[in-house]
């Protein structure tokens, strides 16, 4: 006899989300490290492998630890945690946990590793190394995504390997946008649900998240959170196709039009870089 299988709908790969994530950047913290709450860097920056360069108080134990260590670095495990393009009351999506050794290089490396991510992510903390910040390096061991899709472990090969979405530097403005000038898409949206989220009262349909592959939703309900992705007709590599798709997947209700129409949707991404 036969089996019947869910179809799920189709996703980027645990590889390229970990990447999409790490592009992003999320709200970094070194945890486990032993004290009574997790060290919070000042700045930091993933490469694309899962090696991270971060920017921590001079005076932090674990800098003194590295230090002090024989071996000159210490094992750590670096958490990043992804937002949600909107404002949620569960606001996490997603948690991307990389284990590796923390080590404090030469002043003359450190000095040439914030050149190198000043240029790949900006900020103005870098300004701070050798004035109150010291530079720490962590090379991977192994990373572990957790995320509505589900939980796997990457290796800094399959990372390396990997490639951001095409929308993930964009999603914020985008969607944002959608809720705030065009809640209806999201009423009309709400017909691809599954039939007991459609049938909960006092649900409330809300933009996730985004990508090439379709549009995930959050349903807040009055007793939990569910998460929901809907594939595109077909994948989308260009925001003109990101639209597209998105109309096509509002089908004929009364979301249509103002989603086909709405300059703003394409305006919102201009002047942005793609994630190389």
């Amino acid at each position: 006899m036969g089996t019947t299988r869910l179809r799920r709908p189709p996703t980027p790969t645990d590889a390229d989300r970990a990447r999409s994530l790490t592009t992003r950047g999320g709200r970094a913290a070194l945890v486990g490290t032993g004290g009574p709450e997790p060290v919070v860097p000042v700045y930091h920056h993933v490469l694309a492998d899962g090696s991270a360069i971060l920017l921590l108080d001079e005076h932090s134990a674990i800098v003194e630890q590295a230090r002090l260590d024989p071996r000159g670095e210490i094992p750590v495990m670096l958490e990043l945690a992804d937002y949600a393009a909107v404002d949620l009351r569960e606001p996490v999506r997603a948690l991307l946990w990389i284990t590796g050794w923390l080590r404090v290089p030469t002043e003359e490396e450190a000095r040439h590793a914030a050149l190198h991510a000043a240029d790949a992510r900006p900020h103005h903390r870098l300004l701070d190394l050798g004035h109150g910040a010291t530079l720490v390096r962590i090379e991977p061991g192994s990373a572990v995504l957790a995320d509505a899709e589900g939980t796997a472990s990457l290796a800094p090969v399959e990372l390396a390997a990997a490639y951001p979405d095409p929308f993930c530097l964009l999603e914020e403005r985008w969607l944002g946008h959608l809720e705030q000038a065009h809640p209806e898409v999201f009423v009309s949206l709400a017909r691809h649900l599954p039939a007991p989220l459609r049938a909960t009262p006092g649900a409330r349909v809300r933009p996730l998240g985004v990508d090439r592959c379709g549009i995930r939703l959050r349903v807040e309900t009055p007793t939990g959170d569910h998460d929901v992705r809907l594939a595109w007709p077909q994948e989308a590599t260009t925001v003109r196709e990101l639209r597209t798709q998105l109309t096509a997947l509002v089908g004929c209700g009364y979301g249509r039009h103002t989603v086909a129409h709405d300059e703003e949707l394409d305006a919102s991404y201009a002047g942005e870089e793609q994630p190389g």
